[in-house]
């Protein structure tokens, strides 16, 4: 993916430590405007702590995290989300106490534009009706599913220009998984909010993105257009199940 004005974000040799232990090695990836792009790799090769990197929940040893041209490497969680990047983190982590209703409140909180909030509200409703209908409802007694539609809803109130989704398929009967990942796609068309998917599912994922990097311990192996991951033999072999 070459340099051009349409990189909206970027990481540049990003080194990422537990103790001892190294979780990302020198990993740089590019995300272009608009697109939906994945990181594949089995448990354990850093998907999720990349995602954490670029959220600030994790420090980075060393690297560079780009977003819009600017380095935002040293910022906190929440300056980041305020410069329109929005992390939907695996196991949806919704206020359980708090109803749906709430629960989208919360993600709305750094926001003052309330006619802009209601909007979007709207919109949220739009993609995922099931949260309207339950909004009164307690978010802890929802299924699955619908607590990560809540999840991504969440998100979406802070109006981000940037989503990372971590595992949304995991925990959620079969039957969901096909409906979230067309709200998916339905997200990043309807408001061109870029996407970076991370996703056990590889073939969901690589189905529905323009580009795909795999991760294996740490390291990025390859990366190539989706469609092209999707026909590789090793990468079929290896995470799509032949």
């Amino acid at each position: 993916m070459p340099d051009s004005p349409i990189n909206l974000f970027e990481l540049h040799n990003v080194v990422v430590t537990y103790g001892v232990i190294n979780a990302l090695h020198n990993v740089s990836l590019k995300v272009n405007r608009g697109d939906i792009v994945t990181l594949i790799g089995a448990n354990g090769a850093g998907k999720t702590t990349t995602l954490r990197a670029i959220s600030a929940l994790v420090p980075i040893k060393s690297g560079r995290v780009i977003y819009q041209g600017n380095d935002i490497t040293h910022l906190k969680p929440h300056q980041i989300v305020k410069l329109g990047l929005a992390h939907v983190p695996e196991g949806r982590m919704v206020f359980s106490n708090l109803t749906v209703f709430e629960n989208l409140q919360m993600g709305a909180y750094l926001q003052t534009n309330n006619q802009a909030v209601r909007c979007q509200l709207e919109f949220v409703y739009t993609i995922f009706p099931r949260l309207k209908e339950r909004a009164k409802q307690i978010a802890g007694t929802l299924s699955g599913g619908e607590q990560q539609m809540l999840a991504i809803g969440r998100a979406l109130m802070s109006q981000p220009q940037f989503l990372m989704l971590d595992e949304p398929s995991l925990g959620i009967a079969p039957l969901l998984v096909k409906t979230i990942f067309e709200k998916i796609v339905e997200i990043n068309r309807q408001q061109k909010i870029t996407i970076l998917l991370v996703e056990q599912n590889a073939n969901l994922a690589l189905e529905i993105s323009n580009y795909g990097y795999v991760l294996e311990t740490g390291k990025v192996i390859l990366q190539d257009q989706s469609e092209s991951l999707r026909s590789n033999p090793e990468i079929r072999k290896a995470y799509l199940g032949g």
